[in-house]
Parts: structure tokens; C-alpha cells; sequence
């Protein structure tokens, strides 16, 4: 069983910086890899970014320069960093755990770009 909290939504304005952040319960390297999904309304739950527990990071085409996965191993946690935030960015974005062939979710936290 792996247990996601996640915490770090808001508001922020166009252009704007947020960090998300997902702890993870027991210890992160017992993980496959790690990531984060967006949920826009009306829209299919996409990934947005991921890290594998070799570290090699992937990013959907929209995010890549503007989003940075990352993560802290001995604070068992993932961080998405997320700048020069436009409107298109907002939607509930829930952090993933696979521990093959098992996969977890968050309960997703909410990102608004609005001004």
C-alpha cells in the first residue's frame, strides 16, 4: 500500500510560480516511479510530468521548460514546480505512485491561473 498527500494549490495570477509537493508513506525508492496529472473540466486526466526511481524524468509538451519534477529522498517526496503558470494550466493535479503492477493516487489539489 502506498499513502500520497498532497498539499501546495492555490490561485496564482498568469505568470505566476507554485510548488506542489506529494509525500509518500514508507520509503520512495521502493517505488517505480513517480508522478504528476492534471485534470482540466471536461478533459481526460493527462500526464503532466514523472520521475523514475532511476531518476530519468519525462514532461508532456506543454509543460517542458515552464514545469520541473524533482524529489527529496529522504523526506519521501516529489515536487512539481511549476512557472510562468498560464490559464490553460488550470485543473486539479494529482500525484501518481506505481508500484508495479499497482498504481496510487493523491486526492488531487487545485491549481487556478486566473487574474
Amino acid at each position: 500500500q502506498v499513502q500520497l498527500v498532497e498539499s501546495g494549490g492555490g490561485l496564482v495570477q498568469p505568470g505566476g510560480s507554485l510548488r506542489l509537493s506529494c509525500a509518500t508513506s514508507g520509503s520512495i525508492f521502493r517505488l517505480n516511479a513517480m508522478g504528476w496529472y492534471r485534470q482540466a473540466p471536461g478533459k481526460q486526466r493527462e500526464l503532466v510530468a514523472a520521475i523514475t526511481r532511476g531518476g530519468s524524468t519525462n514532461y508532456a509538451d506543454s509543460v517542458k521548460g515552464r514545469f520541473t519534477i524533482s524529489r527529496d529522498n529522504d523526506k519521501n517526496t516529489v515536487y512539481l514546480q511549476m512557472s510562468s503558470l498560464k490559464p490553460e494550466d488550470t485543473a486539479v493535479y494529482y500525484c501518481n505512485a506505481k508500484l508495479l503492477p499497482a498504481e496510487y493516487w493523491g486526492q488531487g489539489t487545485q491549481v487556478t491561473v486566473s487574474s
